[in-house]
């Protein structure tokens, strides 16, 4: 795998970005079905076979989130991110800021979910911390990306996109 850290992102970081990126809108859309099987199972209540279906989909697609993770934290520890595009000092520092706060609940809200299932409730509440604080930071970054688009111009979205050559 080549980079090219001056003009943008590899095929496969942009890969993994979707993909990871897809993988959270699941969790944030159908995460519930979790709290609804344990609820379920705590209170000796049977569970529906869509709930029971949708709860095991959140479990591995939380371990695949964490995994994929921890590979695009490889990628960019070994090939390194665009330079940024011209930006100030002061957007530079917000974008790093934003960049590693997803890291952090990219690895955060997936390892507090198996410590809630493995081990205890307490857990379970620190990751339910984590929708909310997903939205609003996927809101921060989807008005990041736009402005950078449309206000500034200057071809940051598009690095997400179109693969460095």
């Amino acid at each position: 795998m080549t980079s090219n850290r001056a003009l943008g992102y590899s095929t496969t970081q942009i890969s993994l970005h979707w993909i990871i990126a897809a993988l959270v809108l699941f969790q944030l859309l159908f995460g519930e079905s979790m709290t609804t099987v344990v609820d379920a199972q705590v209170r000796g209540n049977t569970v529906s076979p869509a709930d029971m279906s949708l709860g095991t989909a959140h479990y591995w697609v939380g371990v695949a989130v964490l995994l994929l993770v921890l590979l695009r934290l490889a990628l960019r520890v070994a090939f390194g991110t665009p330079k940024p595009a011209g930006a100030s000092a002061l957007l530079v520092k917000l974008a790093a800021a934003a960049h590693w706060l997803f890291y952090a609940l990219l690895l955060l809200v997936p390892l507090t979910g198996l410590l809630a299932y493995y081990f205890s409730d307490p857990f379970g509440d620190i990751h339910g911390l984590g929708k909310p604080a997903f939205i609003i930071l996927i809101g921060l970054h989807a008005a990041g990306a736009l402005y950078h688009q449309f206000l500034l111009k200057d071809g940051t979205l598009r690095r997400m996109l179109v693969p460095a050559r």
